[in-house]
Formats: C-alpha cells, sequence, structure tokens
C-alpha cells in the first residue's frame, strides 16, 4: 500500500475513534430522554386508551416547551469546544456557567406560562373530551420539572464541549432508573394514576439536575472560573442561541402539527401516533449521537484552526449516519412484534399504527443523514443557516400534513408527509455542506 493510501486510511481510523469515543457514551444518555416517555407511555397505556391518548398531547406539548430551548445544550456544546480547541479552558467553562444561569431564567417562565395555561394548551391541540382531563393534570404537575430539564441541557452542553460524554451516560443512566421506579410506584403502589408519571419523572429530573451542577461546580471551581451569574454573559447566550431557537421552533412547530392531526383523526390514531413518536425520537436520539460528536469534534477543530480536519470529519460521520440509518430502521421492522404490545392491547391501535411504522423505517437513512449534518453545522456555529433552512422545511410540511384530513387520508399519510419533511431538511443541509461556507475558524466564530 503506497503512503498516499495509508494517510486517508489513518486519517478514517483516528476519526472513528474520535466518533465512536464520543458517540457511544452520548448515544446511551441521548436514548435515556425518549426513554422517559416510553417508560411513561407504557407504565400509563395499561390504565387505558383515554390515558394514552391524554399522555400523548401533554408530553408533545411537554417536550415543546423544553425543546424549543435545546440551544442551551447544542450551542454551548460548540461555543465551550471552540474554546477548548484555542486552548482557552477557564473562558470555556465560565461560558458554559452563563448558560446554566440562563436556563433557570428560562425554566422559570415557562413555568408561569405552562402551569396556568394548561387547559387551554390541550383544548388548542384538540385532545377528546375523555382525554383532555389526563392531558391537563400532566401537563401540569410536570411542568414543575421544566427549570431542572433545562439546566440538564446547559450542564451536558458544557461537558460535550469538554469532551466529555462519559458522564452525561452515567447520569442519565441513573435518571432513567429512578424515573422508571418513581413511575411504578406512584402510578400503580401509591395509586396516584397518570399525576404518578408525572410526579415520577419530576423527581428524576430534579435529582438529573442536581447531579449536573456538582460535576460544573467543582470543574469551575478547579480551573477557576466564577460561578456567579453575569447579566452581559446571560445575554450573550441569548442572543447566540437566538438562530437556534428558530431552528427548533420550526421543528418543534412540525411535530406539534403532526400531533395536532393525529389527534383529529381520533383517539385510536392519537394513541398510535403516540407510540410512534416515542420510538420516532428513540432512533432520532440514537442518530442524533453521532451527531452530539460532530459538535464537539468538529468545534475543537475549528478552534484549533484545522479546517482541513474538520471537513474530513465531516465526511466520516455522513457516512455513519447512512449505516446507522439502514441498522436502526431494520431493527423496528424485525422488532415490532416484541416491543408494540408493550405500550397497549388494544387490536384497533396496534392495526393503526403497524403501517406508518414502516413508513418510519424507510426513512431512517434520510434521517441520518440529516441528524449528522444538522450536528456538523451546529458545531460550526452556522445557527442563521440552520433557521432559515429549516423555516423552509416547515412551509414545504405544513400544508403537506394538513391536507390528510381532508383529503380522507390516516396516520400512515400523516407519516408520509413527515418522510418528506425530513427529505427536505436533507437537500438544504447538503447543500450548505458542499458549499464550504460553514468553515469558519478560531475561537469564536
Amino acid at each position: 500500500m503506497t503512503q498516499a493510501a495509508v494517510a486517508p486510511q489513518n486519517s478514517r481510523r483516528q476519526h472513528d475513534r474520535e466518533i465512536v469515543a464520543l458517540a457511544v457514551p452520548a448515544f446511551g444518555a441521548l436514548v435515556a430522554e425518549p426513554l422517559f416517555v416510553l417508560v411513561d407511555s407504557a407504565i400509563v397505556g395499561h390504565l387505558g386508551t383515554p390515558q394514552l391518548a391524554g399522555l400523548g398531547v401533554a408530553a408533545a406539548l411537554l417536550m415543546t416547551a423544553v425543546s424549543v430551548f435545546v440551544f442551551l445544550a447544542y450551542a454551548t456544546t460548540a461555543a465551550v469546544a471552540r474554546r477548548v480547541g484555542a486552548g482557552e479552558l477557564s473562558a470555556a467553562i465560565r461560558q458554559g456557567m452563563d448558560g446554566i444561569w440562563l436556563a433557570l431564567v428560562l425554566g422559570t417562565g415557562v413555568i408561569a406560562v405552562v402551569l396556568p395555561g394548561a387547559p387551554w394548551l390541550v383544548e388548542l391541540f384538540g385532545a377528546s373530551d375523555t382525554a383532555a382531563p389526563y392531558a391537563t393534570t400532566y401537563l401540569r404537575i410536570s411542568s414543575l420539572g421544566i427549570p431542572a430539564m433545562l439546566v440538564v441541557m446547559a450542564a451536558t452542553g458544557i461537558l460535550r464541549g469538554l469532551q466529555d460524554t462519559r458522564t452525561p451516560l452515567y447520569v442519565a443512566i441513573a435518571g432513567f432508573a429512578a424515573n422508571a421506579a418513581l413511575n411504578a410506584g406512584l402510578v400503580y403502589g401509591a395509586e396516584l394514576g397518570i399525576a404518578g408519571s408525572a410526579w415520577g419523572t419530576v423527581l428524576a429530573q430534579c435529582g438529573m439536575a442536581a447531579a449536573y451542577l456538582v460535576v460544573v461546580v467543582r470543574g469551575a471551581r478547579r480551573h477557576g472560573a466564577s460561578l456567579r451569574p453575569d447579566a452581559a454573559g446571560i445575554r450573550a447566550s441569548a442572543q447566540a442561541g437566538a438562530p437556534l431557537l428558530v431552528r427548533t421552533l420550526s421543528l418543534r412547530a412540525v411535530l406539534l402539527i403532526a400531533t395536532a392531526v393525529a389527534a383529529r383523526l381520533g383517539d385510536t390514531s392519537i394513541a398510535a401516533h403516540q407510540v410512534i413518536l416515542s420510538l420516532w425520537s428513540l432512533m432520532a436520539f440514537a442518530l442524533d449521537a453521532i451527531a452530539i460528536a460532530g459538535q464537539a469534534i468538529i468545534g475543537r477543530y475549528l478552534g484549533a484552526d484545522d479546517p482541513d480536519g474538520a471537513r474530513q470529519a465531516c465526511r466520516r460521520m455522513v457516512q455513519w449516519g447512512i449505516v446507522s440509518g439502514v441498522v436502526l430502521g431494520a431493527l423496528l421492522v424485525l422488532a415490532r412484534p416484541l416491543f408494540i404490545p408493550l405500550f397497549t392491547g388494544d387490536q384497533a391501535v396496534h392495526s393503526t399504527l403497524l403501517p406508518a411504522l414502516l413508513v418510519v423505517a424507510l426513512s431512517q437513512p434520510v434521517a441520518g443523514v440529516v441528524f449528522v449534518l444538522d450536528g456538523v453545522l451546529m458545531g460550526a456555529g452556522d445557527g442563521r443557516y440552520l433557521a432559515v433552512a429549516m423555516l423552509l422545511t416547515l412551509a414545504v410540511f405544513a400544508p403537506v400534513a394538513l391536507l390528510v384530513p381532508a383529503l380522507g387520508g390516516g396516520l400512515t399519510a400523516l407519516w408520509w408527509a413527515m418522510a418528506l419533511m425530513m427529505t427536505v431538511r436533507m437537500l438544504t443541509l447538503w447543500l450548505r455542506m458542499r458549499s464550504g461556507r460553514w468553515i469558519v475558524t478560531g475561537a469564536t466564530r
């Protein structure tokens, strides 16, 4: 083998080692997030179809209230990784602390809106009369855990930027175990029903936030980074995350529209949609593990003024995304007889979700490319383009999805619209990656 052939091979192996070292622990941590919803769905589903339908609406609203602020994790990861690449470790941690303070401010504001507005939000979603009371109960209680959820996001971003994805894995495993035990005990042992499921999740999230704060505060003291809130730093964190907020709001609008359409198709469809959406989110977070590695690696390369390393890492991660999507799609099809009965025994729900589940499986290779490129551009701090691209995707998806019930389509047609949405996202992100305009080096973008 010639020296010219050995060099690219060694480069691929180096990138593979970096991707695996960051992505495998990140996979475990990311999977724990939708597993919270999956555990809730499995436990609540056996209380009855109206309870599961109520959980479906409430969970979509809750995830929207939290996930719109995902920039607390993603923007922090990219910013901290750039500082790490430039050798500015103390400044990296200080920037991350600003994100934690911002998380507390935002979380308090969200509670102030969701707690009194829960009945109106549930009604807006078109929940049926039988499902609405359960949705309102779950949403009100769960909203109390939102500040803790946002702190978890910001602290996770700090650790990822520091190239540490193992600590988030350990915290996520402990949180998942606590959530499962608390849900089972409070729903059935204490006979609190769907309220017990909500309280179990709140308690688990608060425990996770406390664990992260212990780790981050120790790191800040070790490197001499201030723990005090800094108004200018908090404002800067908010401004840096604004484009990603637009991007995330657009993405959440897609998911909200899909849930609203499913709710109007009836309790059976929204119950089936909740199961599929939980599985779709699980696979999305699994694919996002490579994207998390991309954020940390790309940010570090650009901070260290190494654009070639960033390009090579991007290409390799796209390959990983495609293969991972194919594997996940195949597993979804093969394992469906095992996991579907865990959620509900209603045969009508089974029959409704099976064909839509096959659509999700077929679209997973496309999803693999989407999540990887999304992570690469986040790592590069290319938030403005991500915002514009997601707004375009929303403009394509919304009319197609809203036409599904008008044209007599069912849940499967709705998930074909979701597949179209992912395809549009892939095209916009691929064009940006090919242009090279995302590559900007230095400690800050």
